[in-house]
């Protein structure tokens, strides 16, 4: 018999999940994880008082009753509700975009007016059946708004021009014909209390985790110790790039603490000109309603500028490319999938595709009732 039923690759939420839930059912895990800590992309460490998202601001938000009930097993969360603002050339519009940016764009003050304008830059612009996202943005918003609060800003995050990227993924941005500010239309939301890494740890407590082991150095020798893998890193890594590389879009974070008490008034800003090298600020105190954790205020600030970059091997993969050609080699990365049959895929880089982190929650209990035998 091997040591262990199941070797989960990656401490993020994921592994995180299944790793707990396949405890629970009287399995035996073992999580490993290539970096220095565990969380994955939602890891947040305190500076100054303040909990910092390292890899990027993170919300849970979901409509899924029972991934929320599961996670509020592990810690409690703060309500945060995320509400963006765009920085346009020094002019401040709402996002998502809402009556509130209408009005500021065209003037205009009631639902009817903004669909109006709407519609008249839509037919304006001859668009049909949205072919990319340059033509399903302007269907959704106009041209106007498009042009000021999506180009840019869209351009910088992918590296590619607007009409070369598929449409489905401005269908993620809400918009909406009402004076909410509420960026996800979900019923619940929140950000950790203590943090991401402590809703995280909470799922490991009692299960053996080793970090700084790199799957795929070791690959035979780890294998040995389980019955079964989990595997959450790259797909094409893991079948050695077969057909080759899978592209995605990397992140950079400059992050400084300032001695003031505000820098921007705001979780979030957009920068959405072409001009301004960073895609958003992030000030991480406010997703804590600028408190620590005793509810006192924080006279200090701490800030991340967001670069988005091409990735290249050797980076830290962030955003799949999902356009038609990774898509393509994807499938064929899946297909390989169907020869493992004591292995599963799952995650952000084990499917290639971009989750929400209730998607994440969702997706690891399936595996996990799949794993176990319990009907869907």
């Amino acid at each position: 018999m091997k040591a262990y039923d199941y070797l989960i690759v990656g401490a993020g939420l994921f592994g995180a999940v299944f790793a707990e839930r396949m405890t629970k059912a009287g399995k035996k895990c073992l999580v490993i994880d290539r970096r220095q800590h565990i969380a994955g992309n939602v890891y947040s460490e305190e500076i100054k008082g303040i909990e910092v998202h390292k890899y990027g601001p993170h919300v849970f938000h979901t409509n899924d009753s029972e991934v929320w009930e599961y996670v509020n097993q592990f810690t409690s969360f703060n309500g945060f509700k995320l509400g963006t603002v765009a920085n346009y050339r020094g002019k401040i519009y709402s996002l998502p975009f809402n009556m509130y940016t209408f009005n500021k764009m065209w003037g205009v003050v009631t639902p009817e007016e903004a669909e109006a304008k709407i519609e008249d830059q839509r037919k304006k612009a001859g668009i049909g059946e949205p072919q990319n996202l340059e033509e399903q943005a302007i269907s959704l918003v106009g041209t106007d708004i498009y042009e000021k609060l999506v180009k840019g800003y869209t351009e910088k995050q992918w590296g590619r021009p607007c009409n070369e990227l598929p449409s489905f993924i401005i269908k993620r941005l809400p918009v909406r014909f009402t004076y909410d500010n509420n960026y996800f239309n979900a019923l619940y939301q929140g950000i950790p209390i203590g943090g991401y890494t402590k809703l995280v740890s909470n799922m490991l407590k009692g299960i053996e985790v080793r970090l700084e082991v790199d799957y795929l150095k070791n690959r035979a020798e780890l294998d040995a110790l389980a019955d079964k893998v989990v595997y959450t890193g790259p797909i094409d890594a893991y079948f050695n790039y077969r057909f080759g590389t899978l592209e995605y879009r990397l992140v950079k974070f400059e992050t400084e603490t300032l001695d003031k008490p505000n820098f921007q008034g705001n979780a979030i800003v957009n920068y959405t000109d072409r001009e301004t090298p960073w895609t958003r600020i992030v000030e991480h105190k406010w997703f804590t309603f600028g408190k620590d954790a005793k509810g006192k205020d924080l006279s200090k600030t701490v800030i991340s500028r967001e670069y988005s970059a091409e990735w290249k091997p050797g980076d830290e993969p962030y955003y799949p490319v999902n356009d038609e050609k990774n898509q393509k080699l994807y499938g064929q990365y899946l297909a390989l999938t169907e020869k493992e049959p004591n292995v599963i895929f799952g995650g952000r880089l084990g499917e290639y595709r971009y989750y929400d982190m209730d998607q994440v929650v969702r997706a690891a209990l399936t595996a996990a009732k799949s794993a176990i035998g319990v009907k869907q």
